[in-house]
């Protein structure tokens, strides 16, 4: 009985204790709310927004898309390489972001290969594949993890202003003019948006550095596990069995003592 009951009872608290001690990055941007009765009760069933397929150039000259992150988790930000304010700031905090996470990546392993950092040129009329290859290098930017992107100016606009909202604005040909976010974004396994930090903000990066972390821990939804709708018939197999046994000694006591006295 105890061998029965301890491995169950263990799983149901410490599933309870790390429900309640973990709070994951929360969602951004819906598409749609629908609702639907279980058992009863009236369930909200949230679409969460689905960033769309891109294809963009790299600073090697590769073509690019969300299906060569396949399984990672992304931080995206918004650049150009002749911005004389903010991005150099956001280049190199995003150098010391990508440094640190690898720093707390897995023993034995150089690279934290669950996360993909991109930079979105915001010119790119302007940023040719060897003007990004330029700004990598002089940041020293690890090409294996960290992409800046180049491409079809409209694919990026809309990624920036329609899908990831935030700033991107082209003022028309002169240096300073191009006005982009300093926000950082997470996103998530399933390209859905998890959170915005501001890429200036020592407090900010921290946090995005324990959230990038936390996603990396979190079970895909769509994912089900091994056990998933299988411990409640498990548990009645369990209580099953004990009562079996229960009754199985029972019986056999009161034979044994029956036997007892006619001898």
């Amino acid at each position: 009985m105890i061998a029965l009951l301890i491995p169950l009872i263990s799983y149901f608290l410490l599933k309870k204790a790390t429900d309640n001690a973990v709070v994951m990055p929360r969602h951004y941007i819906y598409d749609s709310v629908s609702s639907k009765t279980i058992n009863g009760k009236k369930v909200e069933d949230t679409i969460w927004h689905t960033l769309p397929p891109f294809s963009l150039t790299n600073q090697l000259g590769q073509k690019v898309g969300w299906e060569d992150m396949k399984g990672k988790i992304v931080v995206a930000d918004f650049f150009f390489t002749h911005c004389p304010t903010i991005c150099p700031r956001m280049t190199i905090n995003m150098r010391k972001l990508q440094t640190g996470i690898s720093n707390i990546s897995r023993a034995g392993n150089t690279q934290a290969d669950f996360v993909q950092f991109l930079s979105f040129s915001v010119d790119p009329e302007r940023d040719s594949v060897s003007q990004l290859k330029m700004w990598a290098d002089r940041y020293q930017v690890d090409p294996d993890s960290w992409w800046l992107l180049t491409g079809n100016k409209k694919e990026i606009y809309d990624m920036s202003i329609e899908h990831m909202k935030v700033l991107a604005q082209d003022g028309k040909g002169v240096d300073t003019s191009f006005f982009h976010t300093d926000y950082m974004v997470l996103i998530d396994r399933n390209q859905n948006i998890r959170g915005y930090y501001h890429g200036l903000d020592s407090a900010a990066l921290s946090q995005l550095s324990n959230d990038i972390v936390l996603l990396n821990l979190e079970k895909d939804p769509k994912a089900k596990s091994f056990f998933a709708g299988k411990l409640m018939p498990l548990a009645m197999v369990f209580l099953v069995t004990i009562i079996g046994i229960g009754i199985l000694v029972y019986f056999l006591k009161k034979d044994r003592k029956a036997n007892d006295q006619r001898n």
